[in-house]
């Protein structure tokens, strides 16, 4: 019975891992990753700046819908 719980709970921690990659939940504790791996001189974004940096950079590139 222990080792079922702790199967099944170490899956939802993987899933909810995942979902919040791929929703892009966790992209600010992943640039913070990056950054702390790399050794440069630009500051650190807040987390509302990084918000509105990707909205930025998603919406600036031309649209080839219409």
């Amino acid at each position: 019975m222990r080792h079922a719980a702790k199967s099944a709970s170490r899956f939802l921690r993987r899933f909810w891992r995942g979902l919040r990659e791929w929703c892009g939940d966790a992209a600010y504790e992943s640039y913070l990753r990056s950054k702390g791996r790399r050794s440069s001189s630009c500051r650190t974004l807040s987390p509302a700046e990084f918000y509105v940096e990707q909205l930025n950079r998603r919406y600036s590139k031309p649209n080839r819908c219409c």
